[in-house]
């Protein structure tokens, strides 16, 4: 019988990615949101395997719901993607982002603790929870520094997962996930911004892009190459948490010149400079170092900036020529 996996919120860009991993190596794949009849699953959608998916509403904030859905599908892996994912938001929204990720995650793990059976867990922790690293790559030892209630949030769910992994022997592993994109990645995100307001001007819309402090530096991956990271750890005989990065840092600058540069177009005619946008606390540098992941799990990046932007831009390009239903 084929593997059975279970995603907690698939309907993101990384478990829409991770649903079509699965899928291809015969794995029965479950997934989750909170509400089923009112997700629009954009990237099921566009990777065209909705149908491929069982498909279940759940609340991980409601114990019980969420112990009797893993009860019923007894899952060999379980992938924990569920949260409020935006940065900028839990500044707003600080008691959700709580909520959603460290509280979550605590149901979770008692839920696998009580039904004492052999799931394997990947949960996604976040570069977030390194805040700056002051010009100097973060590594598995690095110390966590978070500048954001979603940094704080990510921070307690990880250390969460490695006292129950250590205290109860469950194999729970937290995967520390720098930036990664792709053509799913919500409007929200700045790099879609970016890519989406480029490519509109390209097609001859009047249009400007606000941007705030171009000189941060980020470390950008390729979402796919990610998600095979997600699965290898789960291989693994014995559970640990691994940093997953290109080790290469971009300034935000050069990503939209990058961006422009692909469409013949001049970044410095179009953007302006929007403080409104920059975050209350924000993290200047963050680069990771992925050494760990190569030497154990023989997992390294690909692809790399500028190669990255270079794609976002073409596929971008070909929805709007086409016009292709944009995510909501």
């Amino acid at each position: 019988m084929s593997s059975r996996a279970l995603i907690l919120g698939i309907g993101g860009q990384d478990g829409a990615y991770l649903a079509q991993l699965l899928l291809q190596k015969g794995y029965e794949v479950h997934g989750t949101s909170r509400d089923v009849a009112r997700t629009p699953f954009y990237g099921l959608k566009r990777l065209a395997i909705q149908q491929d998916v069982q498909l279940h509403s759940v609340n991980m904030t409601d114990y019980g719901n969420l112990l009797q859905t893993l009860s019923i599908i007894d899952p060999s892996e379980i992938y924990n993607l569920s949260a409020q994912s935006s940065v900028g938001l839990s500044f707003a929204q600080p008691t959700e982002t709580l909520n959603s990720i460290a509280n979550a995650t605590l149901n979770l793990l008692e839920a696998i603790r009580y039904l004492k059976r052999d799931s394997r867990l990947y949960n996604a922790s976040s570069s977030e929870m390194f805040g700056d690293s002051d010009g100097l790559p973060s590594n598995e030892k690095t110390f966590f520094r978070p500048h954001s209630p979603y940094g704080i949030a990510k921070s307690t769910a990880h250390w969460l997962v490695e006292s129950y992994r250590k205290g109860y022997n469950l194999f729970a592993c937290s995967g520390i996930l720098f930036n990664h994109e792709s053509p799913l990645r919500n409007k929200r995100f700045v790099t879609k911004k970016i890519v989406k307001t480029a490519v509109a001007i390209k097609l001859g819309e009047n249009q400007r892009l606000k941007l705030g402090d171009l000189s941060i530096v980020r470390d950008w991956g390729w979402a796919p190459e990610y998600v095979e990271a997600m699965w290898i750890m789960l291989q693994q005989e014995i559970p640990e948490d691994f940093v997953i990065a290109t080790g290469k840092g971009t300034s935000l600058q050069d990503f939209t010149s990058s961006v422009f540069g692909k469409l013949d177009l001049d970044w410095r005619a179009y953007v302006e400079h929007d403080p409104d946008v920059i975050r209350p606390y924000e993290i200047k540098y963050t680069v990771g170092d992925a050494s760990k992941a190569a030497k154990l799990m023989g997992w390294t990046a690909r692809l790399m900036m500028p190669e990255i932007a270079s794609k976002l831009v073409e596929m971008e390009l070909a929805r709007q020529k086409t016009g292709t239903t944009e995510e909501i």
